[in-house]
């Protein structure tokens, strides 16, 4: 399910080329549902998401997630635990004594531990591995630690661009709460609840959230994401500022786009009809050999047009290089919340989509080249509807959002104007077919102008 979210998101920016940028925190509500549970705790200044964590934080969390706080805490104050270094304060001391007496971590000489040193990703995944029960130099080696982790199903790299801040922490964290420990069926949040070290009803919140979503992932396993065939039906209100004037544009698009992703080769046929203020536009893409083909008819006029999107497909063949044999939890921390019901024969999930969609989207935008710059938009809460059927077979997908655009748009003599662009979507797409069963059949493109992608435009916003 996760894939074929991911490859739909992909392919609307692939289509619309538009360039993201992401919040200074993106995982509040994470880091508050960690807090709830005495996972993850702030300082004087909150939670302070927006800067990188030091290696003293990353000791206290790891300890946490070993279920051995309290038993650290004890140990040390009774003399039974001790560590050799000198710049570790008495607050962090229990935690860093528990580890080095354990053999978990060492310090970076005989008697510094570092712990004003930024803690990078590859530290942090490397410590949750060893919280899971694996064991680096046996079940993986330093090296691969983050691949590894992408295997177990709690890391994907589009989530976490960019340095590695407390944020980023609080949501890798919590998706490892949800992964199955070494060896086992056992996720490491009830393995914590069992041992006592987490409070079941403290818990429960999360531990419901993560059972409704594995159902969702189990209740589509079957089903082929590497391609699609979907009917769209949209409606948007566009808000458009610029030049101190306010022009408010209903628009409503139909269409159909067919997807598929073979390994980096990527094909796509996206046909629409869209209809703002009396007029409508049509517009037709193909997607073939590297190439993006457009067709664009309006007031009776059509132009055809060809450009390359060779460096675009970066994002496109980093997607199908994930391996999804696993349990897939990575994702989990961008939704806020995670519901489900019987309809019928079908099960819908609802989910909310919170501002983690930022940091994935500025991930895959930012292997797209250049073609993308001069824009900047953010995506508010998505709500999103599931149905799936009996057999595991996605049916339809309802969105409702709204996002944001700010752009800088050149004028004759170097100028430029601003524009301030708002977007409120209501969604539905039908899906028709998954797998082998998605067939495209491309045109004659032999009359198409070949053009710089920047030249281009937007596609009708989907």
């Amino acid at each position: 399910m996760k894939r074929f979210l991911t490859l739909l998101f992909t392919t609307l920016l692939l289509t619309a080329a538009l360039c993201i940028a992401a919040s200074a925190s993106d995982y509040d509500t994470v880091a508050q549902d960690l807090s709830a549970i005495g996972m993850f705790r702030g300082t004087a200044n909150g939670f302070e998401l927006d800067r990188a964590p030091t290696r003293s934080e990353a000791a206290i969390m790891l300890v946490r997630l070993y279920g051995a706080e309290e038993q650290a805490k004890t140990a040390y104050a009774a003399g039974e635990i001790k560590h050799p270094f000198t710049d570790v304060s008495a607050f962090t001391s229990p935690y860093v004594a528990w580890l080095y007496s354990n053999g978990i971590t060492n310090g970076f000489t005989e008697n510094t531990f570092g712990s004003q040193r930024t803690c990078t990703v590859q530290n942090y995944v490397t410590f949750l591995l060893r919280a899971l029960g694996y064991k680096d130099g046996t079940d993986f080696q330093y090296a691969d630690a983050l691949t590894f982790a992408q295997e177990k199903g709690f890391y994907e790299p589009v989530m976490f661009p960019g340095a590695f801040l407390r944020d980023d922490l609080a949501a890798v964290t919590y998706q490892a709460l949800a992964a199955d420990m070494a060896g086992g069926k056992t996720c490491l949040l009830d393995s914590l609840v069992k041992s006592g070290a987490i409070d079941q009803n403290a818990a429960k919140p999360i531990t419901d959230k993560i059972k409704t979503y594995r159902a969702m992932l189990t209740a589509t396993k079957g089903m082929d994401e590497n391609a699609m065939d979907v009917d769209m039906d949209v409606k948007m209100d566009m808000t458009m500022t610029a030049g101190g004037e306010t022009t408010t544009m209903p628009t409503f698009m139909k269409g159909n786009m067919k997807l598929i992703v073979d390994g980096g080769n990527v094909k796509l046929a996206y046909t629409t009809a869209t209809e703002a203020q009396g007029e409508t536009v049509k517009m037709d893409m193909w997607m073939k050999d590297g190439w993006m083909y457009t067709s664009t008819t309006m007031s009776g006029e059509e132009k055809k047009v060809k450009y390359s999107v060779e460096d675009q497909m970066a994002a496109v063949k980093s997607l199908s290089g994930v391996n999804m044999s696993a349990m897939d939890v990575s994702g989990l921390a961008m939704l806020e919340s995670v519901t489900s019901k019987k309809v019928g024969s079908n099960t819908e999930y609802t989910i909310v989509i919170g501002q983690g969609m930022d940091s994935m989207l500025e991930s895959v935008v930012g292997m797209m080249g250049t073609e993308t710059s001069g824009m900047d938009m953010h995506f508010g809460k998505i709500t999103a509807t599931y149905t799936v059927d009996s057999k595991g077979i996605l049916k339809k997908i309802a969105m409702v959002f709204d996002a944001t655009m700010k752009m800088e748009i050149p004028m004759e003599g170097g100028a430029a104007i601003s524009m301030d662009v708002a977007y409120a979507y209501d969604m539905t797409m039908t899906v028709n077919a998954t797998g082998k069963r998605v067939k495209i059949t491309f045109p004659d493109f032999s009359g198409y102008q070949e053009t710089p992608a920047a030249s281009v435009g937007s596609a009708p916003a989907a």
